[in-house]
């Protein structure tokens, strides 16, 4: 029974005036970074370019060497689904990705980590949304949810790094929304551009194996 469980808030319980009186409280002119960021960041932005031209592009993980800002050199390697680079915000670091994609729903998860394969906790959540249902105009919508692994506090394997001075991918927290606003820009120019140009949007994986 819903009356057996504490702390809901239903029509049948409140009154409307109690529940607006409540949200008024809730809602704030400013919000701390912490209290936006600090757990979770998400990030959302509409680009011009076609629902399925979009989420073909992001499912295919080499992609990830156009748009986003340091990630370079992926290639498979021998594990099926398993792609290695080079992350360049940190030198000689490598990073594993896997990608796993739902063309019905549209999204498109990263599944990511530095140094080693067996743990692939830095995890990028990605859905491609029709404009047309959200906006009501061609193009897409598209989201970028991450959320704050305790892994991002403490590295799990620090014995893999290359050198014991350099920065974990966590010291950057505070700048996610900041950068993957960036790399958000970076890919709604890159779709934009080969969509208005009738470009293929999409470019060819490489086909060398990953060492």
């Amino acid at each position: 029974m819903l009356a057996d469980i504490p702390g809901l808030t239903r029509v049948e319980n409140t009154a409307q005036e109690e529940l607006i009186a409540r949200c008024t409280e809730m809602t704030h002119a400013a919000y701390s970074h912490e209290q936006v960021y600090g757990q979770y960041c998400t990030i959302q932005q509409y680009v011009d370019c076609p629902p399925q031209e979009t989420y073909t592009y992001l499912k295919q993980g080499h992609h990830l060497e156009e748009w986003t800002f340091s990630l370079r050199g992926f290639a498979p390697t021998t594990t099926p689904g398993l792609w290695k680079g080079s992350d360049l915000l940190a030198a000689e670091t490598p990073i594993f990705c896997r990608v796993e994609a739902n063309p019905q729903a549209m999204t498109v998860d990263y599944h990511c980590a530095w140094d080693q394969s067996e743990t692939l906790w830095m995890i990028y959540l990605m859905r491609v949304v029709p404009a047309r249902l959200v906006l009501g105009r061609a193009g897409s919508v598209i989201t970028w949810t991450n959320c704050r692994h305790p892994y991002y506090d403490e590295n799990p394997r620090p014995d893999l790094a290359p050198a014991s001075d350099r920065p974990w991918v966590g010291d950057f927290w505070d700048l996610f929304y900041a950068g993957h606003t960036v790399e958000m820009d970076n890919l709604k120019a890159i779709l934009e551009h080969r969509h208005r140009l009738g470009l293929p949007v999409s470019v060819p994986a490489p086909e060398a194996v990953a060492q």
